[in-house]
């Protein structure tokens, strides 16, 4: 039996930045779609869908982009509250704090004896020991946050992004060919987008497409007879 290759390392999942790019263009295509989709099964003129699409958009795109800034420095600031705590932990309990340090090593498979002593070297150094009980307790490197702005950039970016694509097609024609077009380009830019998460997550890829297609379409088929109802009612 060959030998397997080492694998060249893990690419960071605990950051905010890889979720906010894939949900903001998503999110964007999703919710775009279904807006325009809408706005045309109610018979508005072609001028009123480009203006909702944009629009929808727009606010969207901002929408998601403070949405995402609250949600990483909100974070931010609990991990930071968290890590004050820890620190004022080891200046005035750091028995306690070793002797919790050598109980997780217990737990990994070391001796009381090995474990005790490991622990006493890492809390030898302050700074090194607060890092370690950091990461054990709280699953993060507190000195390696992710930033909320480039959070909420990267959100807004991939939202407009996703929700610019099923627009395009109604400066270019109008009718049931533009609508068309448009729920076309949201099946495709969804299942390239299905397949993208499948192949990063090394998950089923025609599933992840099927999960990403199908939402589009329900969201598109929800809100047209939305539409289509409003639009006779107000005729």
């Amino acid at each position: 039996m060959s030998k397997a290759e080492p694998h060249a390392g893990h690419r960071s999942v605990s950051g905010g930045l890889a979720r906010a790019s894939v949900f903001g263009i998503n999110d964007g295509l999703v919710s775009n779609v279904s807006l325009i989709l809408g706005f045309a099964a109610s018979g508005v003129d072609t001028s009123v869908v480009q203006l909702a699409g944009i629009a929808g958009a727009i606010a969207g795109g901002i929408s998601m982009a403070a949405g995402e800034w609250i949600s990483v420095t909100a974070q931010n600031d609990l991990i930071k509250r968290e890590f004050e705590v820890e620190k004022r932990e080891h200046i005035h309990n750091r028995e306690h704090e070793t002797e919790e340090l050598a109980e997780h090593y217990m737990e990994q498979g070391l001796d009381a004896d090995l474990a005790t002593l490991v622990a006493e070297k890492v809390m030898a150094n302050p700074e090194t020991a607060l890092e370690v009980h950091t990461r054990q307790e709280l699953g993060v490197d507190p000195h390696q946050l992710p930033s909320p702005f480039w959070a909420a950039g990267l959100s807004f970016i991939c939202f407009m992004f996703g929700a610019v694509l099923p627009i395009i097609p109604w400066f270019l024609t109008s009718g049931v060919a533009a609508a068309v077009i448009s729920v076309s380009v949201g099946v495709i830019a969804a299942a390239v987008v299905g397949a993208l998460i499948g192949r990063f997550a090394e998950r089923s890829i025609p599933a992840s497409i099927i999960r990403q297609v199908g939402i589009v379409l329900v969201a598109c088929a929800v809100t047209f007879t939305i539409g289509q109802v409003v639009g006779v009612n107000l005729d």
